[in-house]
């Protein structure tokens, strides 16, 4: 699978609103057939950053994402909520799906 989580900075005026900047582009890449998932997070050190875990079945996948009409709309709406260019880790992972951690396994 392709793994990648990308850190925004958000400008104070939209920190409230994020999300529903990014609702239509969160909504359609939801929906793409390679999308395994697309996950928002605020940080609880600082309410001015927003990450994006998200995951495609493979590298088709992650560039019929790049392709798709709502890929450059997505953008286009993001761009003047932020205050910096995000971060983003980008990575070929092994399976489709989170693994148990061990170390705190719980059982009934």
């Amino acid at each position: 699978m392709i793994f990648i989580v990308v850190k925004f900075k958000v400008l104070d005026k939209h920190q409230n609103d994020w999300l529903l900047v990014t609702k239509e582009f969160t909504d359609a890449t939801r929906s793409e057939p390679g999308n395994l998932w697309f996950e928002w997070h605020r940080s609880a050190d600082d309410p001015a950053e927003f990450v994006l875990i998200e995951a495609f079945r493979d590298g088709q996948a992650g560039s019929d994402h790049v392709a798709a009409d709502h890929f450059r709309k997505g953008l286009d709406a993001m761009r003047p909520a932020l205050s910096e260019t995000p971060r983003i880790i980008h990575t070929d992972l092994p399976g489709t799906d989170w693994s148990r951690m061990g170390e705190l396994e719980i059982t009934s």
